[in-house]
């Protein structure tokens, strides 16, 4: 085997972010990127608790403003992301976002952190799907709180009913995976989200992928999308 033929069997770096609604299978296809890549997964959800339960200084005042009912600042985020990237061994061989940015101005505040530090996105991957199809796929989801990991109750269920197949933990069902939430998440995610989809698009680094395909198909057509 040629030394370049070993290069292509090793993954490059990826710094890129993951798009797309609730449902989508973001949560299904972010853990195998960050298998494959052996870079750091920062989903805003889990990267907040992370914050607060270390009661960081950025962590202890997104709980004072979430304490009080409020949504945590663009800067305070970009800040978190800016730590982990800084201080999370994970995040050397780069990194993949999920769940921010979700607003142009995030996008925009999360580029200039990224140029200062010299570590610029290189990709954009929109899941893409129709929001009837996302009803189906939300109610029945499954997690297990402490890694991410998400099943679904038809479309990839664990292998022992309600436990999950790496460490024999209950699953569970987020409380917010019912018709009425999801409707009113979606409305929030058109509206705000989707317009990052053209910015990414102008500049250059984004792909869209069919998620209404089998999680095996999506995880291929990712694959192809990040030049692998």
């Amino acid at each position: 085997m040629s030394s370049s033929d070993n290069l292509a069997a090793i993954p490059k770096s990826i710094r890129m972010v993951l798009i797309g609604p609730p449902g989508a299978g973001k949560g299904t296809q972010a853990p195998n990127l960050k298998e494959k890549f052996c870079a750091c997964h920062l989903a805003t959800g889990d990267m907040l608790r992370s914050q607060v339960a270390k009661k960081t200084a950025l962590g202890l005042e997104a709980k004072k403003i979430m304490d009080q009912g409020g949504l945590v600042s663009d800067d305070i985020m970009v800040n978190m992301i800016q730590d982990e990237l800084t201080n999370n061994k994970e995040c050397a061989n780069g990194f993949i976002l999920d769940g921010f940015p979700r607003t142009i101005p995030q996008a925009e505040k999360l580029d200039e952190m990224l140029q200062v530090r010299k570590t610029p996105l290189e990709s954009a991957v929109e899941l893409k799907i129709e929001d009837e199809l996302l009803v189906a796929r939300i109610t029945g989801r499954l997690v297990h709180p402490a890694s991410g990991r998400s099943y679904h109750k038809l479309f990839n269920p664990p292998k022992a009913d309600m436990i999950d197949d790496v460490t024999g933990e209950p699953l569970v069902q987020r409380s917010d995976d019912n018709v009425d939430a999801l409707n009113k998440r979606l409305v929030s995610y058109h509206k705000q989200t989707e317009p990052i989809v053209d910015y990414y698009k102008k500049s250059g680094i984004w792909s869209g992928i069919d998620a209404s395909q089998n999680p095996k198909k999506v995880w291929a057509d990712i694959l192809k999308c990040l030049g692998q």
